[in-house]
């Protein structure tokens, strides 16, 4: 039964869970907020589907899955999957669908999981739950597969995070993925720095208005279609050689993220979601190698690209 993975008495509304509400430090509380505003705002927009198209094909390669068999074919082994900091709950619904005879349960602790409910109230082994993944009310070693995708790094201590989505996944077996930020170049680096401490003096507004600009700026730079030859300067993390001119100044400078197959809407939303919130926390994969290992774990897969680093590691 559903209730034998849980630490403490907890009350069901239909496929819906509210832990009790706690005191977060402002950083955090500030971050949940702001993913409350993005996703709520996401939810009335039409273009999801491309975007969650996208973010299937990538979680199959962030995590070694050839194809979506292959993941079906996974999952179909585990009874409990938990996917941690769930969004609007579209990875959760597309994991019960892969294996419907598991229990998925999702968590987040914005509005999102109230409306990931909702939109998926028929889905009869799904659940949801708002709460904080940084004290999860499960049993220990109770999942047999933790996914903790692109959220992490928006947990006040994300290696505390990471101890207690460790503490959940089951020994002998169970496996944990998580995805976290890559560190970019020096120049990037510390205008990210400085929004992480500015974002609080600012409207949701003003973050979205930056953010349409943001967008336009992405777009327009991808229009110029211009590749230059960039010499290595490494004391300041610069990588050379060819380059779109977009792609550098994303990569180097500013965030300025602009998709055409995605389009407007998203790529708005995709600059809010890094702009906006306190906590957001990059590695380098030394740091988040250590992570792991400090936590006992083995590597299974391991994935890196410029944007991150992730992986599906063993208890």
């Amino acid at each position: 039964m559903l209730v034998d993975i849980f630490s403490s008495n907890v009350i069901f509304d239909g496929n819906f869970i509210e832990v009790k509400d706690k005191a977060f430090e402002s950083n955090q509380q500030q971050t949940n907020e702001v993913f409350s505003e993005k996703w709520s705002e996401y939810e009335k927009t039409d273009k999801k589907i491309n975007f969650y198209d996208m973010q299937k094909e990538w979680y199959m390669r962030l995590y070694g899955f050839e194809h979506e068999q292959d993941l079906a074919k996974f999952l179909q082994t585990k009874k409990y999957i938990f996917d941690a900091g769930c969004g609007l709950g579209y990875k959760a619904k597309w994991f019960a669908d892969l294996s419907p005879k598991s229990i998925v349960i999702g968590m987040d602790f914005s509005d999102a999981s109230r409306i990931a409910a909702k939109n998926y109230k028929d889905i009869k082994n799904l659940y949801f739950i708002k709460g904080d993944i940084a004290d999860i009310p499960f049993k220990d070693a109770s999942i047999d597969y933790v996914s903790c995708d692109q959220v992490i790094m928006h947990t006040q201590v994300p290696e505390n995070t990471f101890k207690e989505l460790v503490r959940i996944t089951k020994s002998g077996g169970g496996e944990f993925a998580c995805y976290v930020y890559a560190k970019k170049a020096l120049p990037r680096e510390l205008l990210d720095d400085y929004f992480r401490i500015e974002t609080k003096n600012l409207s949701n507004e003003q973050l979205w208005e930056m953010s349409r600009q943001l967008t336009k700026l992405g777009k327009r730079l991808s229009e110029l279609n211009i590749e230059i030859d960039i010499p290595d300067i490494p004391l300041l993390g610069i990588k050379g050689g060819k380059q779109d001119i977009q792609r550098f100044v994303y990569w180097n400078f500013l965030k300025c993220f602009w998709n055409e197959e995605l389009g407007y809407e998203t790529s708005v939303v995709t600059n809010f979601d890094w702009y906006s919130p306190s906590n957001a926390k990059r590695y380098s994969e030394e740091e988040y190698k250590k992570m792991i290992m400090d936590s006992n774990l083995s590597i299974k897969y391991f994935h890196k690209e410029e944007a991150c680093y992730s992986g599906r590691f063993v208890k």
